[in-house]
């Protein structure tokens, strides 16, 4: 059973840094893309950055130049490094992740179980 751990949540200050990690969690797997989006209340969930098996990584524009995605392949580990956060960074962020079994040739996706972040002005 795969499960999509997320860590590093939390309230900051306007200004001030957060870095969220998501770990995969089970043997034998191979990840392909990896991600993090997330839900206001009231609003729809939105792509904030994804990052590719290789290098490739791509950015909702509200948050460009702010956060970096990366991930550590040896771990199944994804972070999201958060910088200059604003109040209207404040949502519920999930991971995000397509995975399969090695000699399974099918990619599923998985959550995470959400992680709040709220940025006090």
């Amino acid at each position: 059973q795969v499960q999509l751990v997320e860590s590093g949540g939390g309230l900051v200050q306007a200004g001030g840094s957060l870095r969220l990690s998501c770990a995969a969690s089970g043997s034998g797997l191979s990840i392909n893309t990896m991600g993090w989006y997330r839900q206001a209340p009231g609003a729809q969930r939105e792509l904030v950055a994804v990052i590719t098996n290789g290098v490739g990584t791509s950015y909702a524009d509200s948050v460009k130049g702010r956060f970096t995605i990366s991930r550590d392949n040896a771990k199944n580990t994804v972070y999201l490094q958060m910088n200059s956060l604003k109040p209207e960074d404040t949502a519920v962020y999930y991971c995000n992740a397509n995975i399969r079994y090695i000699g399974i040739y099918t990619y599923l996706e998985y959550w995470g179980q959400g992680t709040q972040v709220t940025v006090s002005s």
